[in-house]
């Protein structure tokens, strides 16, 4: 049976939220940006009246704001938006349990098994769950319906805001291999560059490249994005609460000045790797290996990466490799942003023991306290209880980045 795989995408989602909420915002132009005095001025999502002055999502602020003078910016409240996400796939739930987000905005839906219970064809089916979310819901959505993921996600693009595109067995060549190779799910814009430089510019002329040479210049991923041009990607659209296993944790964050002194470098990292170890623990995962971007003020970034000599969730052991990553990363400059994540995830179970960075006394005392620390934070959020080292002022006063809230 060819399976019927949909990709619902909700349109301009983030500005949607804020109509919904804000009836009057819908006459005018207006875009959901970040906020320009913590250096995050760019745009995250525009009503369609501010697409017609052609702003784009991740210009800045300025940018836009010079081709639409009048355009309205209001600051992102994610809670309202993850509301709203989960009221969208609980309606999609009520068709399949294959039910895959895909971000915030984007989910997957299976409903090869479940069709026939709900539409006479999946165009129908597509229809009624974009009709029942606009009326439900308040906001409009875009299907692509296809026998596989990749082409399901070309389709929702197709037809924008409030569309049903399909891609069939018989007619994908047609509606697909004529479009840009970027377009294609899995082609990065780096890819889409060493791509182009090869001569292949199209999802057509990815399809008919020869195997062999793909394989020479991108591995065993040149094999996949044939397949995928081809029409062959087989992956499935996951059960409902069902996850992978995640590979990293991590969070960065543009803060609102420089950071020039050692003090506040570690202050910044430790900022970021309590969050970081908080979430580790949350999904019960330790780490082996700790990784630090740094981003300089012309806007130049390193990274580099550690090995830990035994996987670990302690904040003492992450932060102190954190710490002495960014400071070799910055040297003699400063930073403007910085990320933390640890990779190399594994399941940390009954048996697990830290190991040799400290003695076994301090070790047990060490993870106590960790215990101890991390049950407060549980309860009553990641920023209730802070280290002597963040305490530096990096102007953060009652501006706690967005992931200090309660729950991990």
């Amino acid at each position: 049976m060819e399976r019927v795989i949909l990709h619902c995408d909700c349109n301009g989602f983030f500005a949607s939220v804020e109509m919904l909420k804000n009836p009057q915002f819908k006459s005018v132009p207006m875009a959901v940006g970040g906020r320009k005095e913590r250096r995050h001025g760019i745009i995250l999502a525009k009503n369609e009246l501010a697409k017609k002055y052609n702003i784009k999502t991740g210009e800045t602020l300025g940018d836009a704001k010079r081709k639409c003078p009048e355009l309205i910016i209001v600051p992102p409240v994610f809670s309202d938006y993850e509301r709203i996400s989960r009221a969208v796939n609980a309606i999609y739930a009520e068709y399949t349990d294959r039910v895959e987000p895909f971000g915030i905005d984007e989910s997957y839906l299976d409903v090869t098994d479940s069709l026939h219970l709900f539409a006479s064809s999946p165009k129908e089916l597509a229809d009624l769950i974009r009709e029942r979310i606009k009326w439900e819901i308040g906001i409009t959505v875009s299907v692509g319906v296809s026998f596989c993921k990749t082409f399901a996600k070309l389709g929702s693009d197709m037809k924008k805001p409030d569309g049903t595109t399909v891609i069939s067995r018989s007619d994908f060549k047609q509606k697909v291999w004529k479009l840009p190779v970027g377009d294609m799910l899995y082609v990065g814009g780096k890819t889409a560059q060493k791509l182009e430089k090869l001569g292949i510019k199209t999802i057509g002329e990815l399809a008919a490249a020869d195997r062999k040479w793909l394989k020479c210049f991108f591995g065993v991923a040149g094999n996949s994005l044939c397949d995928a041009a081809n029409g062959n990607d087989l992956s499935e659209v996951t059960l409902i609460g069902q996850r992978e296993a995640q590979k990293s944790v991590g969070n960065g964050m543009t803060f609102p000045r420089d950071l020039r002194t050692e003090r506040d470098i570690k202050a910044a990292v430790a900022l970021l790797t309590d969050t970081v170890c908080v979430r580790m623990r949350g999904i019960n995962a330790v780490c082996r290996t700790v990784c630090v971007t740094v981003k300089k003020p012309d806007l130049t970034s390193n990274s580099k990466r550690l090995t830990l000599p035994e996987p670990t969730d302690s904040f003492f052991e992450i932060n102190g490799a954190a710490q002495k990553i960014a400071l070799e990363l910055c040297g003699d400059e400063a930073a403007r942003m910085i990320s933390v994540s640890c990779a190399s995830l594994s399941e940390k179970n009954a048996d697990f023991v830290q190991q040799e960075l400290f003695s076994q006394e301090r070790k047990e005392k060490l993870s106590k306290l960790e215990n101890a620390v991390y049950k407060i934070k549980e309860k009553h959020g990641v920023g209730s209880i802070k280290t002597g080292s963040m305490m530096s002022d990096l102007t953060l006063e009652g501006k706690q980045p967005s992931f200090y809230k309660n729950g991990v």
